[in-house]
């Protein structure tokens, strides 16, 4: 192994770990850098968000997708389709909408256990499947802990190219396998197409979203 190929590794691990600790303290703006500029976060079944703005207005909940509206990354109902949302997408100044001591996410409809919402996405058996010197393809589990335990699990699939001295997504498509029935980031609104199972959505974003991708 050569190393250009250590450092690249290395620099993708930090992307990863950015997009979910980010996401975990609805920091978006930082989320967001995790992505090149025209990078794309895709959800099964939807067709791909493409650009950082474009990235924080679905993850901040102002974005529409497919006819469903995702608040902090999760489906929280359907827009009539006579009715298109408008969509302007916010500077990638946004304020933190958590405690940057604690990384925790305030609550979406009312407080967590003790008071607080808590997400924390963990990720595993991160596997590089391609990498050359100007892209890398690479799979990683994540898993998600609430404050109600274990809420999901799903994949990343990750296509990462150098910008600078950084490696970035240009594309993660998110596949959510599993969610907790009382999962409080993943809604159930009579289901979304892409889902592994009837009446599940296929993917909160970050999730937090997350994304997820």
């Amino acid at each position: 192994m050569e190393l250009w190929e250590l450092v690249a590794r290395e620099r993708i691990r930090d992307s990863l770990v950015r997009y979910s600790w980010s996401g975990d303290a609805l920091r978006l703006a930082e989320l967001a850098l995790a992505f090149c500029e025209d990078g794309e976060l895709e959800l099964r079944g939807h067709a791909p968000l493409r650009g950082r703005q474009a990235i924080v207005a679905f993850l901040g909940g102002t974005a529409f997708l497919g006819g469903t509206a995702f608040l902090g990354g999760t489906a929280a109902g359907a827009r009539p389709a006579s009715s298109p949302p408008p969509f302007s997408p916010p500077p990638l100044t946004l304020p933190a909408r958590a405690d940057p001591a604690t990384s925790v996410v305030p609550p979406p409809g009312g407080a967590g256990a003790g008071g607080r919402r808590i997400v924390r996405h963990n990720l595993t058996n991160t596997r590089f499947l391609e990498l050359t010197a100007t892209e890398a393809r690479v799979a990683t589990y994540f898993t998600v802990v609430t404050e109600i335990g274990l809420d999901h699990y799903g994949r990343y699939r990750d296509t990462f190219v150098p910008v600078g001295d950084e490696w970035l997504i240009r594309h993660r498509f998110v596949s959510t396998d599993w969610h907790a029935p009382n999962s409080t980031m993943v809604a159930r609104p009579g289901g979304i197409p892409g889902s592994d199972n009837p009446g599940e959505p296929s993917a909160s974003a970050t999730q937090v979203a997350n994304p997820g991708g």
